[in-house]
């Protein structure tokens, strides 16, 4: 897995597998390009610093060890 962080245009890339992209869909700012057998390939997070900000100020408020719903 490889991850990219573009700062000029706000997006942070993460690469799950090598393969070529077929079609991607977009649902609430998050890219997932698939490769022709469906399987996802990269995601793309649009506004990445307003999202990674939220993560951030959930994370800090939870409990330990609990899971975090988004």
């Amino acid at each position: 897995m490889k991850v990219r962080y573009d700062r000029e245009d706000d997006v942070l890339t993460i690469q799950l597998a090598e393969g070529v992209v077929d079609h991607a869909e977009e649902v609430d700012g998050v890219i997932v390009h698939f490769a022709k057998d469906d399987r996802p390939l990269l995601l793309e997070m649009l506004d990445a610093s307003e999202l990674l900000a939220q993560l951030n100020r959930i994370a800090a408020r939870a409990p330990t060890g609990e899971p975090v719903q988004l």
